[in-house]
């Protein structure tokens, strides 16, 4: 689907994008992949990995700009919504930031998209969306439903869209494994609550989530990827195992376990043998078998949390993947 085709990737110098751009250049050859963010510093940085490859452009923008993504899209085929505010304190401290980023640039994004004719556009979502108790999440649960709706709003212009949710990415920036390894020196490592679950996934899984969702999508559905859990406690072990673990008490906006399904969404979720796919309850969309395919309806009331996971991530298998991604852990 995405052969010789142009991309257009949102917050393209983040996390995802800097192994979503080389993954997919690999695998799908597009005729272009357009990186579209405002830091200027990122975007030269990046650049410089792929300067011999004709197939990388580079476009200063925000999506707060309608004007600016009205030009950036001339000529693109599908979309990753990548751009977003997202640290959960920054974001309770400058709401009315996070709303323009993560609410208002959504609009901005699906108005441009149907009428500059994209085909199709896939947002990143979150866990915190579901069942929401910061303004990230509530921002992001947001974001989805507008997506969701997006695909009426469409019409005839034909313009897809759909939505990607998962968990905590093991190695990212900010995330709690480069953060335990820049301290574990100390001696120390700071737990919230010793009773704390997260769920682990891999960029390449969530790059793969992505591509899964383009061939896949019909318009308004939300992928959730089944992936395994871990208590923090037990990760802290694994990265240092010598260090003491203090117990500081769960941050503003921080929930005890992850959540990406929950039970009001149950009754609208389908399961694969990858991924679970909650259908949108507009339009009578939940019941359209183009979308449910074979999927099996979940039992009602099920709930897809970081606690009550079928699988687990043992520390064996956490300490064979930083062995393995030792360098990437934290810059990208």
């Amino acid at each position: 689907m995405l052969s010789n085709k142009t991309i257009l990737i949102t917050g393209g110098t983040g996390s995802f994008g800097n192994t979503f751009v080389p993954m997919t250049l690999a695998k799908y050859n597009p005729k272009k992949i357009i990186i579209f963010s405002r830091d200027e510093m990122k975007q030269w940085d990046m650049a410089k990995k792929f300067e011999s490859d004709p197939r990388i452009r580079f476009f200063i923008g925000d999506v707060r700009d309608k004007e600016r993504l009205y030009r950036a899209l001339d000529g693109v085929d599908y979309v990753v919504h990548a751009a977003a505010t997202k640290i959960v304190p920054t974001a309770e401290y400058n709401p009315f930031e996070c709303i323009k980023t993560n609410v208002l640039g959504a609009m901005n994004l699906i108005d441009a998209c149907i009428d500059k004719g994209v085909k199709g556009v896939v947002a990143l979502s979150t866990d915190k969306a579901s069942s929401p108790i910061n303004l990230y999440g509530a921002t992001k649960l947001t974001s989805d439903k507008l997506f969701v709706s997006g695909n009426a709003y469409s019409g005839e212009h034909g313009t897809c869209f759909s939505v990607v949710r998962y968990g905590n990415v093991m190695g990212s920036r900010g995330s709690v494994i480069p953060f335990f390894m820049s301290i574990k020196d100390k001696g120390v490592l700071p737990i919230t609550d010793e009773r704390m679950t997260r769920f682990m996934i891999s960029l390449e899984e969530g790059v793969d989530l992505v591509w899964h969702a383009f061939e896949d999508m019909v318009g308004g559905e939300i992928y959730v990827k089944k992936i395994p859990s871990m208590k923090v406690t037990d990760l802290a072990t694994v990265v240092a195992p010598e260090a003491k673990q203090e117990i500081i008490g769960i941050r503003p906006g921080e929930k005890l376990h992850e959540q990406m399904i929950s039970a009001e969404d149950a009754y609208y979720t389908y399961e694969y043998p990858e991924h679970f796919k909650i259908l949108p309850v507009i339009n009578d969309w939940s019941n359209s078998p183009e979308r449910i395919k074979n999927g099996k309806r979940v039992a009602e009331g099920f709930v897809y949390s970081s606690d009550n996971n079928s699988e687990w991530m043992s520390g064996e298998q956490l300490q064979s993947w930083i062995d393995a991604n030792r360098e990437k852990i934290g810059s990208i």
